[in-house]
């Protein structure tokens, strides 16, 4: 997981590793040779644009830095907090086509053919790294890399399954569920992770790539499925559509989902509600 970290790094050079800042630093100059698992994760990024729609695009790093800044900026000096400046969000909007991101597989190179588009992988990195550890690992493990949770197979010899709690939103004492899981991941995206507060208005880190804002439509979302990266991708994009178009991606990927609304009111796809355990 350190390793994976630092190659998917895009703030932190490391001596002897050519990570996404490289590539960032080297948009439209030339290409970075880089380790095969840069070029496997966003293969894999590749696929999961397609299947969101765009949705999940990590060549929108020109947008999200923006946020990224205001966000620690206002951190910092909470009195002072302010949101991006809309025009300088809809300049960088105009640099985040994935068509730009150049993958050259048998030359294990990347290059970013638009000098102004930047990768940011944290929509799916933390899921994709803990999916290929849990691949190394032995069965019978859970792996928790916050809010991604990766069971390798059954606790023991007799298959007693995990048992994993999804978060309150609100932060209570307790779990609104607890899920029975065996082999796969859960991953839960929410409004209440990556927060700063601006006009007495709190703004979390998920931005919707038709708005260049926090999306808006759920508190929280929690997929289940068998694959860890796909899982971080999923929670994303069904954070960011309705109900019943999400409940269709879903089918297409053979996961489940919870959807939490403003209310607090809670929506289950078909499958979801036999994982419960409480």
């Amino acid at each position: 997981l350190q390793y994976y970290h630092r190659l998917f790094d895009i703030y932190n050079d490391y001596e002897g590793i050519a990570n996404l800042k490289t590539v960032n630093d080297n948009a439209g100059k030339a290409p970075v040779t880089v380790d095969r698992a840069i070029i496997d994760l966003l293969l894999d990024c590749k696929e999961y644009y397609d299947l969101t729609g765009g949705l999940v695009n990590v060549a929108m790093g020109s947008v999200l830095v923006l946020w990224h800044e205001a966000r620690n900026d206002g951190l910092n000096d909470i009195a002072n907090a302010y949101l991006p400046d809309s025009e300088k969000l809809a300049e960088a909007a105009k640099h985040r086509d994935f068509s730009c991101v150049v993958i050259d597989e048998a030359a294990s190179t990347v290059y970013i053919t638009d000098a102004e588009v930047r990768l940011d992988v944290g929509a799916v990195a933390k899921g994709w790294a803990t999916q290929r550890a849990a691949e190394r690992a032995p069965e019978g493990m859970l792996i928790s890399v916050g809010g991604n949770v990766c069971a390798t197979g059954p606790k023991d010899e007799a298959g007693t399954p995990w048992v994993v709690g999804v978060q309150d939103p609100d932060g209570g004492e307790n779990y609104l569920h607890t899920l029975y899981l065996t082999k796969g991941s859960m991953v839960t995206s929410g409004d209440y992770q990556r927060t700063y507060l601006v006009n007495g208005e709190f703004y979390h880190h998920i931005i919707d790539p038709d708005t260049l804002y926090p999306g808006n439509l759920w508190r929280a979302v929690t997929v289940v499925c068998p694959d860890s990266g796909l899982a971080d991708a999923l929670s994303t994009a069904l954070f960011l559509l309705p109900l019943e178009e999400g409940q269709r991606l879903l089918d297409a990927c053979e996961s489940y989902a919870m959807w939490i609304d403003a209310d607090g009111e809670m929506f289950y796809s078909e499958g979801f509600e036999e994982l419960i355990r409480t």
